[in-house]
């Protein structure tokens, strides 16, 4: 809705503005965080940050813009369903944080995108765009005295009372709960699921080493990779034929967080699939080598660097970091956590997030051949005598 007019630019205005600039302007959210995006080049900074300024504190919000954008939320929600993989973490998200605000969807209900009015919007906005809970960050060729001064000057709405805005925001911690939601499709080729377990927050000392054991576990991919990957887990899964796709993932939120692996196969194939995924995320617990340590941290550095390759990027990582850290933290001090990862320190830290500890399972398909939730609990853990 913000780039639907404000009090001095109509919707056409705004359109014309950005693309005689050579400009792009774009918006997104996440589950914790919504961002504003304006890539110009360096001599209209000036004028996009005016932009940016005006639609965030000057809207409009008009009934006729709300009405048309409901009927485009309302496809998005149906289309959401074809994205196959955002739907299980979805799922995973709503039974792992279930009766928690971390566990509802981005988009929310059509309920909800059905009954939203202007004073709702504004109320959030009220609520939620604070001074406090706001950054403004700019990467590439930019001074940062000047954008220091034009943000004094064009943001001046915005509440910077912490008493009234912190009235709706959620501040109770996500509470995660071990439990599983199942949704057996036989219509669909392939069965896809995910597992997790409660993971790091991103201020935990221990973040940046669940990072490290991502890409231990790695991911595969039928399409695109051989059967000779660093990964013990993508090696098992490629020689046997097993699956269609593996892939670990690692999701850091304000206070908590998932780590698992999510997976495409063929039916007949999800118990030995299980089996392998749950056998190498155990092991993690107890057995370590120097080399598989030293791999995943070299992935884990090019994989970062790869990542804030760009203006974009780089003030998209720069925003968040100050956000969720409250500084920017530089790669040579990133670098040095990471180093600093060693088999001892995997070990450990396996020991206190997955190691007889409860897990959350998102599955959909043909998954009458995944075994129970008790099956999987009780391989978070060996046996040994």
């Amino acid at each position: 809705m913000v780039f639907k007019g404000t009090e001095k630019r109509s919707a056409r205005d705004l359109v014309e503005e950005i693309e005689n600039m050579g400009a792009r302007l774009t918006g997104f959210t996440s589950r914790e965080q919504t961002a504003y995006c304006a890539r110009v080049m360096d001599r209209d900074v000036p004028k996009a940050l005016d932009v940016l300024a005006d639609i965030l504190q000057n809207s409009r919000f008009a009934d006729e813009q709300i009405n048309r954008e409901r009927k485009v939320i309302l496809r998005e929600i149906e289309k959401a369903g074809s994205h196959s993989h955002e739907v299980i973490l979805d799922h995973l998200h709503a039974t792992a944080f279930q009766y928690t605000p971390l566990g509802r969807t981005v988009l929310g209900p059509a309920r909800n995108i059905q009954t939203i009015t202007k004073a709702d919007i504004q109320n959030y906005i009220s609520t939620h765009y604070a001074t406090h809970r706001t950054v403004i960050c700019a990467a590439g060729a930019v001074q940062h005295e000047d954008i220091v001064e034009q943000v004094k000057k064009l943001f001046t709405k915005l509440s910077a009372n912490p008493i009234t805005t912190s009235r709706l925001v959620a501040n109770e911690p996500a509470t995660f709960t071990g439990s599983e939601v199942r949704i057996i499709d036989d219509d669909l080729p392939l069965a896809q699921f995910a597992v997790a377990f409660n993971g790091a927050s991103w201020t935990d000392p221990d973040s940046i080493a669940l990072m490290v054991m991502q890409h231990m576990l790695g991911s595969w991919n039928k399409n695109a990779e051989g059967k000779h990957m660093g990964s013990e887990l993508s090696q098992r899964v490629a020689i046997n034929e097993i699956a269609e796709s593996v892939t670990a993932f690692n999701t850091n939120y304000k206070d908590t967080g998932l780590f698992g692996v999510y997976a495409v196969a063929k039916p007949d194939c999800l118990d030995d699939l299980a089996y392998a995924i749950m056998y190498e995320i155990t092991k993690l617990s107890y057995r370590v080598t120097e080399a598989d340590v030293t791999r995943a941290r070299n992935q884990l550095k090019s994989s970062l660097l790869l990542h804030i390759n760009g203006t974009s990027p780089l003030a998209e990582d720069i925003g968040r970091q100050l956000l969720t850290y409250g500084r920017r933290i530089s790669l040579a001090e990133l670098f040095a956590r990471i180093d600093a990862v060693d088999t001892s320190t995997v070990k450990r830290v396996a020991n206190r997030f997955i190691f007889d500890r409860d897990i959350a399972i998102a599955a959909m398909g043909p998954i009458q051949g995944l075994p129970d939730y008790n099956w999987f609990r009780r391989r978070t853990y060996w046996l040994r005598y």
